[in-house]
């Protein structure tokens, strides 16, 4: 299915997704892009089936061709702090806000917001399947967050960030459970299953 280009046509609107909200360590990343009429790229698609080198070529060409993209990061702190859910929402709102033009109308990936500047906004499940503009947030909001994982796995090789960038695999839960967790983990996440114990 082709994405659209558009929730509401003849204005600034504004898609926006985020990454890593399933993760047990590293921030929530999220991006907000407005588009231009007409963009294309035979690529774009929602970033999870997309391969890793099909997103870094996208990445590019997004930034270049957009109207206005942001991308922001909510680190395991404040995480920890509000809960998940709240934090993707802020992470979408600090991009949303740091864009050079003022959208009209935002999109957002998925079925929860919080109102913006009082900004109209529909919520929209599987919307980076489905939109353009959420399909580009999707993919630069991932891209940023890979980007950042692999740039702390160095400090903490032994939890291959590299490789699972922060998701709950069998191996870095085997790595937690052996370890203990770092300063990235979320804290308020459940890092092991029940059966297994954690060094803290």
């Amino acid at each position: 299915m082709a994405l659209k280009e558009y929730y509401l046509k003849n204005c600034f609107e504004a898609g926006t997704d985020e990454a890593g909200r399933g993760c047990l360590a590293g921030p929530v990343v999220a991006a907000a892009v407005i588009l231009p009429a007409n963009f294309e790229h035979p690529l774009l698609n929602d970033s999870k089936q997309l391969s890793e080198k099909k997103r870094l070529l996208l990445k590019p060409y997004i930034e270049k061709h957009a109207l206005a993209f942001a991308v922001s990061f909510v680190f395991e702190s404040k995480i920890d702090e509000i809960n998940i859910l709240q934090a993707s929402i802020l992470a979408m709102h600090q991009s949303i806000s740091k864009l050079a033009i003022t959208p009209e109308h935002i999109i957002v990936d998925g079925n929860k917001f919080n109102p913006f500047k009082n900004i109209p906004f529909k919520t929209i499940v599987k919307g980076d399947a489905k939109y353009m503009s959420i399909a580009a947030a999707s993919v630069l909001a991932k891209t940023y967050r890979d980007e950042f994982m692999c740039k702390i796995h160095s400090e903490f090789p032994a939890y291959q960030w590299n490789k699972n960038k922060g998701y709950p695999t069998k191996k870095h839960r085997s790595v937690i459970a052996t370890l203990g967790a770092t300063k990235y983990h979320r804290k308020s996440f459940k890092l092991l299953p029940d059966q297994l114990k954690l060094a803290l």
